[in-house]
């Protein structure tokens, strides 16, 4: 079978190809993909290449396809594992696997890793180990760009359940948030910083009394605050608090404040950035956590730490780096249960937009580049729809759906586009 996709080279090379598909073994999966939402990490992957921790030092000889933030269906099942898939199964994939496991090296995964598997393709051969290590999760939901969007989600369940803290007198770490405790989440109004708004307010286990999310973009807070109201957080115990630091004459010093002078218990920070860390550290409270989330592109990123509160204020520091099994079931079966990540989408596209998207994701505004394989399509706001309604009909029907829904991608949107794609 045939496949079209996007594939890395090495640093900088990236191209948009069709090719040949080897036929299954019987412990593989054939899969047709349907969506796929645009990574920053896959821009760090194109500019690092065989640099990058993920990337096999050969993929200028065996390329590999990129995307790792994929769903789709089922289409041939290996003998292996027809007890447990069947085709037409519809499906999302944890990339990140058991690295001791792993066949291709140290933090390989799909859409880094293997050439014959990644998001942006129309067809992908799953390999063995995918399913061995149970990293092949059935999705039961309806439309496919939510179980697209599950891994980013388990990205910042993961990072919520890594954060830790102590037990005076003891040296026992209890992992998780504090129940009713306050927490920052730095640079929070780009699209993780709103999944992680989103599921903290969702969240039926545990929820901060205080939820103080920082931006210096105006428009980006006024955009989070339209689509997670404090009104709805309010409703569920959380005191959220949308907060333009690029107004504060000293944002480390005004945002204590806001926690009543204490500081916070957890503290997210989604930019790589010297100063925001430095701002982060300062901000903590006795015991707290800071979670260094954002991954920086630069192996020598540094930033200075108090090691004099590590020392009698106990705080302490976390990194997480995607999430695990757990936390894409979670983010699953959060989205069965109601939680819609619409609000993280901001552009469409097709498979045809991938290369391009992906060398300017840094310059383009929004949120996240979702992508649906198997159509041609310009990489699309949802908000200009409207503007190309006068000469495409489609576009003029998706500006209607998407104004119904509060401006935001839907299951409806969706359909609509597979079903009528050819057309645009």
């Amino acid at each position: 079978m045939k496949t079209k996709a996007v594939r890395l080279y090495g640093k900088n090379d990236l191209r948009l190809e069709e090719f040949e598909l080897p036929q299954i073994k019987d412990n593989e999966i054939l899969a047709k993909v349907v969506s796929d939402s645009l990574c920053m990490s896959s821009y760090k992957a194109l500019t690092q290449g065989a640099d990058h921790k993920r990337i096999p030092n050969n993929v200028a000889e065996n390329p590999i396809i990129i995307g790792h933030e994929f769903a789709g269906v089922l289409v041939e099942v290996g003998g292996k594992w027809a007890h447990k898939f069947k085709a037409g199964d519809k499906f999302s994939i944890q990339p990140a696997l058991n690295y001791e496991k792993a066949p291709v090296g140290v933090l390989s995964a799909p859409g880094y890793s293997y050439p014959y598997i990644g998001g942006d393709a129309t067809c992908v051969i799953i390999p063995n180990e995918v399913m061995e290590q149970d990293c092949l999760l059935p999705y039961r939901g309806e439309g496919f760009y939510p179980a697209s969007l599950s891994e980013p989600l388990s990205c910042v369940i993961g990072a919520m359940h890594a954060s830790y803290h102590i037990t005076q007198g003891s040296y026992i770490h209890n992992m998780e948030i504090v129940d009713g405790g306050k927490m920052a989440i730095l640079a929070g109004a780009g699209p993780m910083g709103l999944a992680a708004v989103n599921y903290v307010i969702r969240r039926e286990d545990r929820r901060p009394s205080l939820l103080v999310v920082t931006d210096v973009d105006q428009t980006r807070l006024d955009r989070a605050a339209l689509l997670y109201a404090v009104e709805t957080a309010a409703r569920a115990g959380v005191d959220l608090r949308y907060i333009n630091t690029a107004k504060m004459e000293n944002p480390a010093e005004e945002l204590k404040a806001i926690s009543g002078g204490e500081g916070y218990n957890d503290v997210f920070v989604f930019a790589p950035v010297k100063a925001l860390v430095e701002q982060g550290d300062a901000i903590l409270g006795f015991d707290g956590c800071l979670n260094f989330f954002a991954g920086p592109g630069d192996p020598d990123f540094s930033a200075m730490m108090n090691f004099y509160n590590v020392h009698y204020g106990y705080t302490h520091i976390a990194g997480t780096s995607g999430g695990n099994n757990n936390d894409m079931v979670e983010a699953l079966d959060l989205m069965g249960k109601g939680l819609d990540p619409a609000g993280l989408v901001t552009h469409v596209g097709g498979l045809n937009a991938v290369v391009e998207a992906t060398k300017h994701l840094p310059e383009i505004p929004g949120g996240k580049k979702l992508i649906y394989t198997h159509i041609e399509m310009p990489l699309t706001p949802i908000s200009g729809f409207a503007k190309l309604a006068g000469t495409n009909p489609v576009c003029k029907k998706l500006a209607e759906i998407c104004d119904r829904n509060n401006g935001l991608w839907s299951v409806e949107a969706e359909s609509y586009l597979l079903e009528n794609a050819d057309k645009l």
